[in-house]
């Protein structure tokens, strides 16, 4: 029982991320129907934000939580620009393009910036700070967490919370739902929808970003390729709970990386990139619209 608990701890922490993560692919499809493949790039800068301003203000000299702050703040404005950027040169002029035109453009911005980090950065590992109190661990009836394990939740759950307050309690977040029902009648009443697809990209990238600098701490290294992997699990993780439903991509994420940790612990840690594929193919079998999404 004590090591199902600690994989179902490990198992939500880098759920939360996922999350994170996902939101992005989800709000962004929920408005333009467009699949941003590029969007695990944008969690990858995020992560190299927050390690360059933090090795440019000198990091030895910062306390532990100015670090964190700092970190989470220079990811998620840097990575708020890309987005914001991306959609206003690549993607607005093909918004009457097909979908495919699209698809292709967003595959091609996705290969840009991983080797746009590559050139800049190096194809080395980078270390990110170690910080102390984030190190440390606290034990409850045999089960292990860290600090920097509560940290991660902590920040994800308010992140979220804070977007689903957003989403349905905003006079904008009411203008980013009428334009994912019907972008022509939302024009109709005088909801300018540059504005809106415009806010979802730098919302969505801002929490990518977040989700970078986080695991950035978590792992304590970062590379240019990290933004692949995690973002293919975070498409899975929005497609898991329903493409375009907010909710839906949150309740995703904490469900890949349940899967994913648990099946890394009681079947083999060699496929733990697969398990959460494996699930997506069998939930999707059962019900093609995901778990929130509504069946048409």
């Amino acid at each position: 029982m004590k090591i199902f608990i600690q994989q179902v701890v490990n198992g939500i922490t880098t759920g939360s991320v996922y999350s994170l993560i996902a939101l992005g692919y989800t709000m962004v499809y929920g408005i333009i129907e467009l699949i941003n493949f590029a969007h695990g790039e944008i969690y990858m800068i995020g992560a190299y934000a927050g390690l360059i301003v933090l090795t440019a203000l000198g990091f030895a000299h910062l306390h532990g939580i100015s670090m964190l702050i700092i970190g989470l703040l220079a990811g998620m404005l840097l990575s708020a620009a890309y987005g914001f950027t991306i959609e206003k040169f690549a993607y607005k002029p093909l918004r009457r393009s097909s979908r495919l035109a699209l698809l292709i453009t967003a595959l091609g911005v996705s290969i840009s910036l991983q080797n746009f980090v590559m050139i800049g950065q190096g194809a080395s590992d980078k270390s990110y700070p170690s910080v102390n109190m984030l190190n440390t661990v606290y034990s409850l009836y045999g089960v292990s967490i860290t600090a920097n394990q509560i940290i991660i939740l902590a920040v994800a759950v308010a992140i979220m919370i804070g977007l689903d307050l957003f989403i349905n309690r905003s006079m904008t977040g009411w203008a980013m739902k009428a334009a994912s029902q019907d972008m022509v009648t939302a024009q109709l009443v005088g909801i300018n929808i540059d504005t809106v697809i415009s806010i979802t990209f730098i919302v969505g990238s801002a929490l990518a970003g977040a989700a970078g600098v986080l695991v950035g701490f978590y792992y304590g290294i970062v590379n240019f390729y990290i933004g692949y992997l995690a973002g293919m699990k975070a498409f899975t993780a929005a497609v898991l709970g329903g493409i375009g439903d907010v909710r839906g991509a949150m309740i995703g994420g904490i469900m890949i990386g349940l899967f994913e940790s648990l099946g890394a612990a009681y079947i083999s840690s060699d496929y733990k990139d697969a398990f959460a594929f494996i699930i997506l193919i069998l939930l999707l079998l059962i019900k093609p619209s995901g778990l929130l999404g509504k069946d048409t």
